[in-house]
């Protein structure tokens, strides 16, 4: 199959041929500058594209801040390939609307809303009429699926068992640690085929605890749904038999079906235990049960499953930087690329029944989101066009190459003012990615923890590395940080920096270092560990591995990594923490941190500032009250952010020169009122 490729000439340019025409943008007096924080967190871009099962339309969702809410607001938009460029909004109501799914017959859509606490599904006709809500879940929805047939819909919720409530009247509300998990239950509701039909209430397909399932997929012919729990299951609609299909420890995600309903595909591990770094791959099953056949092997990335169509498996994976679509043959195994060219950023892909057309998000380095759609291998159409480019000036992107210490080469993300010149000296602001298995790429994006394009603006080069660990570089690159968590991530990043230093354009004194999760600790480190940096923020970080390993919702992570516990190796997690280091640290520390944060519990945060204190270093601790992990309120996106901008602004911008006031945000503690972000 051939590459896809964008119309020549665009709506963009032809605005831009407009202007040339007419005056320049300067004489007008209008000069393009980069967005402020508010105006990064306003900027609009679709996202979650649903084609249509005859590939004719695209739905798709575009987000915006509600600041009276504090909230993310979302609304829907239907374009037709027919007449790109010309989409239409559905009334969808109210709060946040999104996860919008055709119905096989296209005469519906349903997605999900927040409107009236958490999500439910809500279904509305294509012309945006007849809007009607189909489910009260007290937990709210997970994920939902059409029938074949377009007559219901099956969904999957968390599940309060009588019991816990029966208790919580008797004794009062407690939890007993890994025995009160909520196990996943799967429900079906009929669809009111006329707007007098009254709403049905939801009836239980899967719901005993020893099942907590996850992804799942009706058979095209409907007599079954597949489901994943500790195993790929199947559900027989009439009988309600549920038959376990595969065999050994998986792990297993994303079922999919054969249009035959003979098979099901999936994502396995294959039973490695090293399952957060080791490479994933496609396997099938048939219907009946038996032994799974591996169908990707041989391709070294984790892929996303997308569709099984007429003409074969579609998913979708990270090559390096890139993202693209690829076609797998289930009978050959074959595995061929069908988006391009090669330094594509392509993503969210969608894929008609028929497995004749595709609907995708592209974006670039000179190009936000937008959607497109294409028949594999032929030129693809944008759908959409929104106005950021035009309005703002954002900052130059290119990816660039380095190696680190122990000769791993490392790939990063460099950003330049327009305006870059090569003979002066800029400050350097390192912002180092969550994960590790995730990765950055050159496109433009709106800013949510560190105001990048703000950084550029003042007049700083921002590098995000892609260290080691990361996604999009095959297994042997996700293996590289087992038991060289701290020295390994920190040589990536340092040796990146030398490598911009040694370019003329760096101010070796003028260098800082951010990140949130992953990225917090590995700026932990390098805070502590190294007298490299000017400042370091460390956002929602470990700082403590024995700390992190009794307390996080993902133990196994660390065990896979350090292969080794802190009891059976407390060398091993010495070595890797920031704190073991705390008696050379000098560097100026601003620690970030929710406080119902499961995933990096906040004691690490606590440990790291008591510990600075004590030695004398300057630190700011700002405590989120009401948030977890994820930073998703765009009035706390608005404080993470003003906050990095300040700490930085002063200790590395302007270091030296006319250093701005010392903020008083020290042991600040900023409520769920006042705002909420997403890890970058």
């Amino acid at each position: 199959m051939g590459y896809l490729c964008c119309y020549t000439c665009t709506k963009r340019d032809v605005k831009t041929l407009g202007l040339v025409l007419l005056l320049p943008a300067f004489l007008l007096g209008n000069p393009r500058s980069a967005p402020t924080i508010d105006q990064s967190l306003a900027l609009t871009f679709p996202s979650n594209p649903d084609i249509s099962p005859d590939g004719s339309k695209v739905i798709y969702q575009i987000a915006r801040p509600n600041w009276q809410e504090n909230a993310f607001d979302a609304d829907l938009w239907v374009v037709s390939l027919s007449d790109p460029l010309k989409p239409r909004k559905l009334d969808a109501g109210p709060g946040w609307n999104g996860e919008a799914r055709w119905s096989p017959d296209a005469k519906r859509i349903a997605f999900l809303s927040d409107r009236g606490g958490c999500r439910q599904i809500f279904v509305i006709s294509p012309d945006g009429s007849d809007v009607r809500k189909l489910t009260s879940v007290d937990s709210g929805i997970n994920e939902f699926h059409w029938s074949p047939d377009s007559q219901s819909i099956a969904f999957t919720a968390d599940t309060d068992p009588d019991f816990h409530r029966a208790r919580a009247e008797r004794y009062g509300d407690f939890e007993v640690v890994k025995e009160d998990r909520t196990p996943g239950a799967l429900w079906k509701v009929v669809v009111p085929q006329t707007p007098d039909t009254p709403r049905s209430k939801p009836q239980p397909l899967v719901k005993d605890t020893k099942y907590s399932v996850g992804g799942f997929a009706f058979s095209p012919d409907g007599t079954r749904i597949a489901f994943q729990a500790d195993g790929i299951f199947s559900l027989d609609m009439n009988t309600k038999a549920i038959t376990r299909l595969t065999s050994g420890s998986g792990p297993y995600r994303n079922p999919v079906w054969s249009p035959d309903s003979a098979s099901i595909a999936f994502e396995t591990a294959g039973g490695d235990p090293n399952f957060y770094y080791s490479t994933w791959y496609i396997a099938r099953v048939s219907a009946t049960g038996g032994d799974a056949e591996p169908l990707s092997k041989g391709f070294d990335e984790n892929p996303d499953l997308r569709a099984w169509t007429p003409s074969g498996i579609f998913f979708d994976a990270l090559r390096r930087t890139s993202s693209h679509l690829y076609h797998l043959d289930p009978a050959t195994h074959a595995i061929g690329c069908v988006t391009g060219p090669p330094d594509a950023i392509d993503q969210q892909f969608s894929v008609a029944r028929a497995g004749d057309r595709i609907a995708f998000v592209r974006s670039g380095p000179t190009d936000p989101p937008e959607i497109y759609a294409a028949a594999p291998g032929a030129t693809a159409v944008q759908l959409t066009h929104g106005d950021a480019f035009d309005r703002f000036e954002f900052a130059h992107r290119e990816v660039i190459h380095w190696k680190s210490a122990d000769g791993a080469e490392i790939e990063g993300v460099l950003s330049k003012p327009a305006d870059f010149d090569p003979h002066k000296k800029y400050p350097l602001l390192v912002i180092i990615h969550g994960g590790p298995v995730a990765v950055d790429q050159p496109s433009i994006r709106s800013d949510r923890y560190y105001p990048a394009e703000q950084f550029v603006a003042k007049g700083a080069l921002v590098l995000r590395p892609n260290y080691r660990g990361s996604a999009g570089y095959g297994a042997k690159m996700r293996a590289l940080p087992v038991r060289n968590l701290g020295t390994g991530d920190a040589a990536d990043v340092t040796s990146g920096v030398d490598y911009l230093i040694g370019q003329g354009f760096v101010d070796p004194d003028r260098v800082g270092a951010m990140g949130w999760s992953e990225g917090g600790y590995i700026s932990a480190f390098l805070g502590t560990a190294t007298t490299r940096f000017a400042a370091v923020s460390v956002g929602a970080g470990i700082s403590d591995w024995q700390t992190y390993y009794s307390s996080t919702d993902i133990t196994p992570f660390t065990r896979q990594y350090m292969k080794s516990t802190p009891w059976s190796d407390p060398e091993q997690y010495r070595k890797a923490s920031p704190v073991t280091y705390i008696n050379k640290a000098n560097t100026p520390v601003l620690i970030q941190h929710g406080d119902q944060d499961r995933r990096v519990p906040i004691a690490n945060a606590y440990e790291l500032r008591q510990a600075l204190e004590d030695r004398g270093v300057n630190v700011r601790m700002i405590v989120y009250k009401g948030l977890g992990h994820i930073i998703d309120r765009p009035k706390q996106q608005r404080a993470v952010m003003e906050q990095n901008l300040e700490w930085f602004d002063r200790w590395v911008i302007n270091a030296g020169k006319n250093p701005a006031p010392p903020v008083n945000i020290s042991q600040t503690t900023i409520s769920r009122s006042a705002g909420d972000s997403q890890e970058p």
